[in-house]
């Protein structure tokens, strides 16, 4: 039975997990893992002190690390005042443009809309100018819904139309349902397999820091959007589009991905009649990074889907991209394109 790209982002995308807070997306991977994955009974499943969701499937040939991040950004509550109203801080990297009248859910359920003080002119607005309206009469009736330290994230629903998929959150669920779907194609993979859910990564790739130095792997693939190059007037060129097959990391402001494993991406992408593009991000990283650097270091690359609007209330991807990106990395391993590095 075929992986379904859709209905597997519907169910991760629901799931409350801001960088710290993942405990409600590990669960929903879980049970999509049990659901799909054929042999999910021969996969070990362990969690770490950092939270990270890890599965383990031992077998006599190299040991492999493939990651990718379930947290979100979002943002959390620092300050309630006598009107009933929230000032927050940033939980990952947030543009201001993305926030105003933005929809947010609290892990409880309650919702609120982020807005601005309107006598500030426009162009002048920071991030203290904005505060979060949850309908309350004043302090006391907002501390019983909300309180001081208390995450949210966007609120809204995914959609799909087109052979795209749009919504909160594709940074980074996408990338776990990508590997949900490897792993669902991997039954007969010899390498010593660890798939690694992390925590944290967008508040410093720390979860991935430390799953690394757990499993200490010989090789990595880590699986995150990237930026794409193909939308009106965009300020920095960049030769990644949307709907052009997923996209091998040549590097990023983290990290530059080994040679061999880069080359034995594009020879399984050969193999299998996968469209790949390459990638270079000028800005931001990925858990590629600190992989990496673990211990006396790790040979790594990165497969990323390309995504339009990252850190928006509402991504964009193209399902087929996905769908191509988990045969890719199935590929490599089932292939064993390693032996060749």
């Amino acid at each position: 039975m075929k992986f379904d790209v859709i209905e597997g982002f519907r169910r991760l995308s629901a799931a409350f997990g801001p960088s710290g807070r993942e405990q409600d997306a590990a669960q929903a991977i879980t049970a999509l893992v049990n659901d799909c994955v054929p042999d999910a009974d021969r996969w070990e499943c362990t969690k770490d002190a950092m939270q990270n969701l890890i599965y383990h499937r031992a077998g006599d040939g190299k040991k492999v690390l493939l990651a990718a991040h379930m947290d979100s950004i979002g943002v959390v509550v620092t300050h309630i005042d006598d009107n009933g109203f929230a000032r927050f801080a940033q939980v990952g990297g947030l543009m201001l443009g993305d926030l105003i009248d933005c929809r947010v859910r609290f892990q409880n359920g309650t919702r609120g809309i982020i807005s601005f003080e309107e006598k500030t002119p426009y162009k002048e607005l920071g991030f203290d100018n904005l505060f979060l309206d949850i309908g309350a009469a004043n302090r006391e009736d907002a501390e019983r819904l909300i309180r001081v330290g208390d995450f949210a994230v966007y609120d809204g629903e995914p959609f799909a139309q087109g052979g795209v998929i749009g919504g909160p959150y594709l940074d980074n669920r996408i990338g776990c349902v990508t590997l949900i779907a490897a792993m669902a194609q991997l039954e007969q993979a010899e390498c010593d397999l660890y798939v690694a859910f992390t925590a944290q990564e967008e508040v410093g790739l720390r979860g991935a820091q430390t799953a690394a130095f757990g499993v200490q792997p010989d090789y990595a693939i880590a699986v995150d959007v990237t930026d794409t190059g193909d939308m009106p007037e965009r300020k920095y060129p960049m030769a990644v589009k949307l709907g052009a097959g997923p996209a091998v990391k040549v590097m990023d402001r983290s990290v530059i991905c080994d040679g061999a494993v880069r080359d034995a991406l594009y020879r399984a992408a050969q193999t299998c009649g996968i469209p790949v593009q390459r990638e270079i991000m000028e800005f931001g990283g990925t858990d590629t990074g600190v992989i990496q650097r673990t211990a006396g270091g790790v040979r790594v690359g990165a497969v990323s889907i390309p995504t339009r609007y990252i850190h928006s209330p509402n991504e964009l991807a193209a399902v087929s991209d996905i769908e191509q990106a988990a045969s890719l990395i199935a590929g490599v391993l089932k292939e064993d394109f390693f032996c060749e590095t």
